[in-house]
């Protein structure tokens, strides 16, 4: 019987995860090139579309 090829099988899991790792890099630039934040809330808080508010003028303190 054949004893196992550990290092064949060691490089081929890294294989798979240097290949998986840039699967999900490249989703994921996609996504960003496509539609931004999508449905999720920006860092700011606001929805993606709004307009940032304008602040309110206030009569000059005394």
């Amino acid at each position: 019987m054949a004893t196992p090829n550990y290092g064949y099988e060691k490089r081929q899991r890294e294989l798979a995860k240097k290949r998986k790792k840039e699967e999900k890099l490249k989703a994921k630039a996609d996504r960003k090139a496509v539609g931004g934040a999508g449905d999720e809330e920006r860092a700011d808080g606001q929805e993606p579309g709004d307009e940032p508010a304008a602040p309110a003028e206030q009569p000059p303190q005394p």
